[in-house]
């Protein structure tokens, strides 16, 4: 980087520069860096007028050191300012020989031939008995080289410029913009430790893709505990990649391919408590291994698929009589898994089996204080009869079991 004296070095090399080139195309042609004033009525002598009217942030430079403290506030590394440099050259010299139009066409040559300072032309500006204020300056070590394009400005913008200098005339000008020149405090900074390993993990960006999700007995079939979960999608095969399931903790596939996850929902890998009858949600997770030993950091996840969890009824289903303050209550006690939360709601299902004409009820489960893996029901007004038991809770509804004849016969109970 540079210091403070870059802005005066990148003029001072720029007068010199376009000295060498106007001096041969027009005899006894100057360049001088003053405001612009006015010519007055005798003649000018013929002189290149070069200045710097406007400074500008550089927008691809302004906020590359940020961050510049560290913890507790420590300067990590010296601020730097990038700016870019507008400069106005204005040209004098007899207009019946046209003189300023010849200093215009030899300063655009010079600028379109070499539109970049060079580090050897800085160090020899600095060197120069000239510019003996330059001599700290160190605008030849900066990391960008000040390159020089025009600037097209329109009438109305010349006019504008041009009415900055009150009550001089304007004269044939034209602009130039100078980019970049990096600017560094002199301040002292915290220095880091060298490097003694480098370490570069590139990992190509492949998000997961879940099409569908479906139990492993079929895709018609539905998903209860104890089934193997079936989830097909696109990139699902990495050598990281876990699995998670409404909101438990992700959990590793047994078997896994890059279109294939199959996941048992048992316990392990599935912790008890984590899912619930209803719907569910289910994402792909492959978090990134970096470093050595590898530790695992995130990664890429895929977009969230829902399939609906059964739930599952273990025999037996019974029936007993309790004595409440009302009076004998039949009530009909169902174990469930998974267990069945305190706040979802679950409805008894009863289809009668032996009668001609079957009869269906249906019961409300009473509120719960907790989550429990048994559920008793209060029924009512229900006749004397086998019955087929499901429960539906959050919309879900346990299975039937089918025989051989392939009519449904379980789970049930009998109501004596």
């Amino acid at each position: 980087m540079s210091n403070f004296l870059a802005i005066a070095t990148v003029t001072a090399t720029l007068q010199q520069t376009l000295q060498a080139a106007v001096g041969a195309a027009v005899s006894g042609a100057t360049v001088r860096t003053q405001r612009p004033e006015a010519a007055g009525t005798a003649t000018p002598d013929p002189h290149v007028n070069l200045y710097l009217y406007q400074v500008t942030p550089n927008a691809a430079w302004r906020n590359a050191d940020l961050p510049l403290r560290g913890l507790g506030g420590r300067l990590v590394d010296r601020p730097q300012v990038a700016l870019d440099l507008h400069y106005l050259l204005s040209f004098y010299g007899d207009d019946g020989t046209l003189e300023p139009q010849r200093l215009l066409g030899c300063v655009a040559r010079t600028f379109h031939a070499r539109p970049v300072l060079t580090r050897q032309i800085i160090r020899d500006t600095i060197a120069s008995p000239s510019y003996r204020f330059l001599a700290g300056s160190n605008l030849a070590d900066e990391v960008e080289l000040v390159k020089f394009t025009p600037l097209a400005l329109s009438l109305e913008e010349l006019a504008k410029l041009w009415s900055v200098f009150f009550q001089t005339p304007y004269t044939l000008s034209i602009a130039y913009q100078g980019t970049v020149v990096l600017i560094e405090s002199e301040v002292p900074h915290q220095t880091a430790l060298p490097v003694r390993e480098r370490r570069l993990s590139v990992t190509p960006f492949r998000q997961p893709v879940i099409e569908e999700v479906l139990s492993q007995a079929g895709p018609e079939q539905p998903i209860v505990p104890g089934d193997t979960l079936v989830i097909r999608g696109q990139r699902l095969g990495d050598k990281a990649t876990r699995i998670r399931i409404g909101g438990g903790d992700a959990v590793t596939p047994v078997a896994l391919s890059d279109t294939e996850i199959r996941l048992p929902l048992t316990e392990p890998p599935l912790a008890a408590g984590t899912l619930r009858a209803g719907v569910q949600g289910v994402q792909v997770i492959q978090p990134m291994l970096l470093g050595t030993p590898p530790v695992p950091h995130r990664g890429v996840e895929s977009n969230v698929a829902a399939f609906v969890l059964h739930p599952k009824i273990i025999p037996p289903v019974t029936a007993s009589t309790v004595v409440t303050p009302s009076g004998p209550q039949l009530v009909v006690t169902v174990q469930t898994s998974p267990e069945v939360g305190k706040d979802q709601r679950v409805v008894l299902l009863l289809n009668e089996l032996t009668n001609s004409s079957p009869q269906t009820y249906s019961f409300a489960a009473p509120p719960r204080v907790s989550n429990t893996g048994s559920i008793a029901i209060p029924i009512s007004g229900v006749a004397a009869a086998d019955y087929l038991v499901r429960v539906r809770i959050d919309g879900a509804e346990s299975p039937l079991i089918a025989n051989a004849t392939g009519q449904y016969d379980s789970p049930r109970v009998t109501i004596a």
